[in-house]
């Protein structure tokens, strides 16, 4: 029988699977995060080059304006960029290993291949995996605001602390990843607005760093992956995704606003079943499914909304939970299988 295991999709926002072997190779030497500039880096230096342009540049302006061009030359030459940030000019990669998604692959009689159909579809283990060419946030303004093209504010802060042993009254203690603003309202109307939050799925299993240094080994062949992983559904939404929803609805509810969710569809239907209002109006969240198809033409998968889902916080939380309760008499009879004797 032949036999399927998880192993790499995307790779710096490349097809693992479409990549020359010395790609391979290069992509399993590389290290992130030795050159990389900050977006404080990266905002000041679009600040002095658009001085230099008009001429009013100070002379300490031009030494800092040198260091930073040298900093992103470096980091040019270091760093791989990512594909799919929009939060930033000359993004580059930050997460470890730079592996954006996963996929089954499968080996029959030694040809290693990715499958097809429902269990063929990526699983993005980035959250930037959802940020390609801004297209789930259009559809999001679109859908929520009527508006295709909303400002964005990142990571704005929600919740403040009260003060405590290690944080002081007033620091934020919880955001919400994206804020999308209607931008074609009218002029003195008040903010309209929408809240999102994007969540990938952590894997489950061994580090990925084993097939990075047997891709290093057999000089980038592809093989089946050498340890057997898959998502881990379970940590990313019940331990991660569904506290964030539980703190920050129930605010929202209150304000009268949204929260607009954007997962890809595996991880949804990895989920609890959810019971689905009808109308946008009498839902708190928002699901908007993600999917990832394949151009034919090599460059790789673009993103699309496939699907959205209504629901309250309610029967989000029971979905996230995935699991129904035994009966008691159930329970108490596993105990005393355990007990017993």
């Amino acid at each position: 029988m032949a036999e399927e295991r998880f192993h790499i999709a995307e790779w710096y926002g490349h097809d693992f699977h479409r990549m020359g072997d010395w790609d391979r190779v290069r992509h399993a030497q590389h290290k992130v995060g030795g050159a990389t500039m900050s977006k404080a880096e990266i905002d000041r230096l679009a600040t002095l080059e658009d001085k230099a342009v008009s001429g009013e540049l100070s002379p300490s302006e031009g030494d800092r304006l040198t260091v930073l061009r040298d900093k992103l030359v470096r980091q040019q030459a270091e760093e791989l960029p990512c594909p799919f940030r929009t939060d930033t000019p000359h993004a580059t990669c930050t997460k470890p290993g730079g592996v954006c998604s996963i996929r089954v692959y499968r080996e029959d009689e030694g040809r290693v291949e990715p499958i097809s159909g429902e269990r063929g579809r990526l699983r993005a283990l980035c959250p930037w995996r959802f940020h390609q060419d801004g297209t789930a946030f259009s559809e999001v303004g679109r859908r929520l605001l009527n508006d295709p093209d909303p400002i964005k504010a990142g990571e704005v802060g929600f919740l403040e602390s009260s003060g405590n042993l290690d944080s002081d009254p007033g620091e934020d203690v919880g955001r919400i990843d994206m804020i999308l603003v209607k931008s074609n309202g009218v002029e003195g109307a008040p903010m309209d607005w929408v809240a999102v939050e994007v969540q990938a799925v952590y894997f489950s299993g061994k580090k990925m760093s084993i097939e990075f240094d047997h891709l290093l080994k057999t000089q980038g062949r592809i093989s089946m992956a050498r340890e057997k992983r898959r998502p881990d559904y379970r940590s990313s939404g019940v331990k991660r995704l569904m506290p964030q929803l539980q703190t920050k609805v129930p605010t929202l509810r209150r304000w009268g606003k949204k929260m607009a969710v954007i997962v890809d569809a595996p991880f949804f239907y990895s989920m609890g079943e959810m019971a689905r209002e009808r109308d946008v109006s009498n839902a708190d969240i928002i699901w908007f499914l993600v999917d990832f198809f394949e151009d034919p033409n090599g460059s790789g998968f673009k993103l699309e909304i496939i699907e959205e889902v209504y629901t309250t916080l309610e029967s989000a939380t029971l979905g996230l939970t995935g699991g129904t309760p035994l009966s008691q008499g159930e329970f108490e009879a596993r105990i005393r299988a355990k007990t017993d004797g």
